[in-house]
């Protein structure tokens, strides 16, 4: 790549031609203050805020709208010289700074941005000492509604224009604009309706001043007062990285942490806004039903009465369920107590999806996020990325804008926010892809990264199974995996299964599955209706079909007054996602530790110390005394649970992984829907948020329908 070499403040860097010359001169070492600039957002120039000094130029030079291939050497042939520090340079920020606060009001003391304000640092930092020289009267502007999630005050607001440039080319929906010039210029809804975007928190975190702010957490902290914790989101199977800040018990709020690889820097309005449910309709005490209705109990009662049912039934009248949220050493801990009772009634998928068994390749999300971006051909299968994984539909948008990669959806008609060829929501058009009889088996043929991504809208079906096989067979003959790798060069493997539960993955790489003979969720339920299953112990599983379980005795595990809890006999109050350490592996494989940031209130305990407790009470005592040696049990089980943060590499795809996938079956004729019904409550801890309610009732029930209309 071509580079140019320039003398940043007195020392000479070369540097590519086609970074920013503001990227040019931090990699020297210097320090650019930016409103504005973004590094994920197209260039603005409009805040005037990185002017440098360029030796020879009439005038300062805004440093982000410039590239380094801009800068030509003095006439003498040597390198440009750029100040950042000089005084002319530091003068010309000074005038910026002063024009930017003639309008500014001084909100600082009642501002939820103070403490963490890119205009509040910058005055500071670069501003004039003296106080400015405008006595007019500052201009007001009127709030703008932007629905439940984003509080405006703008008179605040500098026009740096962030929130339009995410909100057009990252989210993908284009609410938010500009209207009138100069003084008049305002950013606007236009409309004054929600900012419809299930993304639409990022802009809080974009704005560099307070005109933008987080509605459901104003006035409730400052940042200093807030301990900060960095784990994983559980809202989705993405495994967005977060920080979650507490301040006492109580979760305040839940950030995005930077991951190139997984998140970006970005997470779900689910990820950030649900956390309110973590303290509404918690389990933090023990209960026993007695004649109808749920007593508070002790532990050890709790204990007594799971042992009397489990001494007065045998293990082929036994079922575990593992449910959505659960981490991997709860997920081992229940599968070791099963086996020792020798239950075999086992199963991880809640939603009836026709997965699992197979090598890992088999279920993974084999192209890994990061590698969305460079394929260039697209079949969603019953998938809806847009709910099923925002920040992953914000990565399939940025490939669609940088390299016009061609999507085609079997399933209903959404706005994925970008192109996408609409084949309808008959399973036939994936048999005559298959058969190569259809249009897009040739774009998938002719693309050298083709990729197939299967949703739990397909996955969930009677015939899953033959769907699965028949996206195998379409998978090796157009390249996707086989013996060579595929078309591309490095190897490639195309064949994806986008799942939404986070611990889904987890409890298929620990074989949370039936055994030989063994019924899964749909059989358990039908048996506990006919009578022939009569133990039911469901780990935080409120997604089942809990009013067909007939006379069971139900016991639920969980953090969480849901569905589950509902139905239970016994209820065991565990530990939400936020007040355990635990490990969770995403869609794409890669295993990600979540930390303990508050603990769970009153009597509840962490989900594997509960299943360790009963054991000992049930006489069949876990091997394990603490979370260190749990955890090298999974890894004895699955040795890759011992690699952190790092998606498996599964380009080597021998033929011969494939055959088994799925069953040889008839496809039905009913048509593909969709897995989500309703993307902002999928779990308990959605639907105990009142943030999570309001968003559902405006954007899903409401006049501002999005992605699912």
């Amino acid at each position: 790549m071509a580079t140019r070499k320039l003398i940043v403040d007195g020392k000479e860097i070369e540097a590519e031609e086609t970074i920013t010359l503001l990227q040019a001169c931090e990699q020297a070492g210097a320090e650019i203050p930016r409103f504005c600039y973004h590094e994920r957002l197209s260039v603005a120039g409009n805040c005037r805020m990185c002017l440098v000094e360029w030796v020879g130029a009439p005038k300062p030079q805004a440093s982000c709208a410039l590239q380094v291939k801009d800068i030509f050497p003095n006439k003498d042939g040597t390198p440009a010289k750029i100040n950042t520090t000089s005084p002319y340079a530091r003068k010309a920020r000074e005038g910026v700074m002063e024009f930017l606060l003639i309008n500014h009001p001084l909100d600082c003391p009642i501002c939820d941005q103070g403490g963490e304000c890119d205009l509040q640092d910058q005055a500071m930092g670069y501003g004039r000492a003296a106080f400015h020289r405008f006595n007019e009267n500052k201009r007001a502007v009127e709030d703008k509604y932007m629905g439940p999630l984003v509080k405006t005050i703008m008179t605040r607001c500098i026009q740096c224009t962030r929130c339009v440039r995410f909100a057009t080319e990252v989210a993908g929906v284009p609410d938010l604009g500009a209207t009138g010039r100069g003084e008049d210029m305002e950013i606007t809804t236009y409309l004054e309706k929600a900012f419809a975007s299930e993304l639409s928190g990022n802009v809080v975190d974009l704005c560099p001043v307070g005109a933008l702010t987080s509605k459901p957490y104003a006035f409730n902290a400052r940042p200093w007062e807030l301990r900060k914790t960095e784990s994983v989101d559980v809202m989705d199977a993405q495994g967005c990285n977060i920080r979650v800040d507490t301040r006492g018990p109580q979760v305040m709020r839940v950030l995005p942490r930077l991951n190139e690889e997984v998140n970006e820097e970005w997470i779900s309005d689910k990820a950030r806004h649900a956390c309110d449910g973590l303290v509404r309709q918690r389990l933090d005490r023990p209960y026993i039903r007695v004649n109808g209705k749920l007593k508070p109990a002790t532990w050890a009662e709790a204990f007594a009465t799971i042992d009397g049912k489990v001494k007065g039934t045998q293990p082929a009248k036994m079922a575990a369920i593992v449910g959505d949220l659960a981490a991997a050493e709860e997920i081992k801990a229940l599968k070791d107590l099963m086996a020792a009772l020798r239950v075999v009634n086992l199963d991880c998928r809640q939603d009836g999806s026709k997965i699992g068994g197979g090598p890992r390749q088999t279920y993974l999300f084999n192209s890994t996020i990061a590698g969305v971006e460079a394929a260039d051909a697209i079949l969603l299968v019953g998938a809806n990325p847009r709910w099923d994984a925002p920040v992953l539909n914000a990565r399939i948008r940025k490939a669609w804008l940088a390299s016009g990669v061609k999507v085609a959806n079997i399933g209903p008609a959404v706005d994925l926010t970008y192109a996408t060829q609409q084949l309808g929501t008959d399973i036939a058009v994936l048999e005559q892809i298959a058969s190569g009889s259809h249009d897009f088996a040739k774009v998938l043929t002719d693309a050298k990264r083709p990729m197939i991504v299967l949703g739990s809208g397909v996955l969930t079906r009677k015939d899953g199974a033959a769907i699965l096989k028949l996206a195998a067979k379409i998978a090796g003959d157009t390249g996707m995996i086989g013996p060579a790798g595929s078309h591309a060069e490095g190897g490639w493997n195309g064949f994806n299964i986008l799942h939404t539960a986070a611990s889904r993955v987890a409890a298929l790489d620990l074989g949370f599955l039936p055994g030989a003979g063994g019924r899964d969720v749909a059989a358990i339920v039908d048996g506990a209706q006919k009578g022939e299953i009569d133990f039911i112990y469901l780990l935080g599983a409120d997604e089942i079909d809990l009013a067909h379980l007939g006379r069971a005795f139900v016991v639920y595990q969980g953090s969480h007054g849901d569905a589950g809890a509902h139905h239970a006999d016994v209820i065991l109050p565990g530990a939400a996602y936020t007040e355990k350490d635990g490990l969770y592996v995403n869609f794409e494989g890669r295993v990600q530790r979540g930390r303990r940031a508050a603990f769970p209130p009153g009597d509840a305990k962490d989900d594997w110390a509960i299943l360790r407790a009963l054991s000992d009470v049930l006489g069949v005592r876990l091997p394990y005394d603490t979370r260190a040696a749990l955890v090298a049990a999974i890894e004895k089980d699955a040795t890759h649970f011992a690699i952190l943060n790092t998606a498996p590499v599964h380009a080597d795809t021998a033929a011969a992984t494939w055959g088994g996938i799925g069953e040889s079956g008839v496809l039905d004729t009913a048509a593909v829907t969709a897995g989500i019904e309703d993307y902002y409550l999928t779990n308990p801890i959605a639907r105990a948020s009142e943030t999570m309610s309001k968003c559902s009732q405006e954007m899903v029930h409401g006049q501002h329908k999005m992605a699912a209309e």
